[in-house]
């Protein structure tokens, strides 16, 4: 977007510097009254404002839709990421609860066989009453 305006501006730079060219050797090499010289002048003068004015409008539309596709897109990008961000939060829950259950079943299979491989503790001797 950057490159289209400084496009844009060298090309409007030009234009106007080409058009004062123009008008400056047209009065040097006019053979003509000073009185016609003015005139086209004017007349030269208003034809280029006109252009400016048409050229600025037109910059201006391709700015205004350059901007709204470029909202449109940066929408677009926001929602894809809302969307993939939801889904990877959902997939770790998914994956964590595995992981739990998992991990829940793996001790309990450890505390199973170790409280089957040990016999109760013997109760100590009574002792004798006097």
């Amino acid at each position: 977007m950057a490159d289209n305006d400084s496009d844009f501006g060298a090309f409007f730079a030009g234009f106007v510097i080409g058009g004062l060219v123009g008008a400056a050797a047209a009065l040097v090499l006019a053979p003509q009254s000073g009185e016609e010289t003015r005139a086209q002048i004017r007349q030269r003068g208003i034809e280029l404002r006109e252009q400016v004015v048409d050229t600025t409008e037109e910059a201006r539309k391709r700015l205004d839709d350059a901007a709204a596709q470029a909202r449109v897109q940066a929408e677009k990008l926001a929602q894809d990421a809302r969307v993939r961000a939801e889904e990877l939060q959902h997939r770790g829950k998914v994956v964590l609860e595995e992981q739990k259950g998992r991990l829940t079943a793996a001790l309990d299979a450890t505390r199973k066989p170790a409280a089957k491989a040990e016999p109760p503790a013997p109760e100590p001797p009574a002792a004798p009453a006097e």
